[in-house]
């Protein structure tokens, strides 16, 4: 992996995914460990995104049947960062925030 990987959001932030967050994501949700491009393209191309906790937004989008979902964090108009990423059957978002 890239010392670090880029993905533009919904709202035009920059969103890194760093080594030591892909590391943390693929040891704690290994059933995505090898969608390290989806996770991207999910920042990127949303179906939609919600309000998450403490600031958070979660990006989610269809992927094998079931829903990816990254929650990131927009820290200013040019710095966000992916905290996590998961896949789920059912959304757990708060507020709709974007939808395509």
């Amino acid at each position: 992996m890239d010392s670090q990987l880029v993905a533009s959001s919904v709202n035009g932030v920059p969103v890194r995914l760093t080594p030591e967050r892909w590391g943390h994501i693929s040891r704690r949700h290994p059933e995505v460990a090898g969608l390290q491009r989806a996770v991207l393209e999910t920042v990127a191309e949303p179906g939609a995104v919600y309000e998450g906790n403490a600031g958070t937004l979660l990006a989610v989008r269809r992927e094998d049947g079931l829903y990816l979902v990254v929650v990131y964090r927009e820290v200013a108009a040019s710095d966000g960062f992916i905290i996590t990423a998961y896949l789920t059957r059912r959304i757990r978002g708060g507020r709709l925030a974007w939808k395509r």
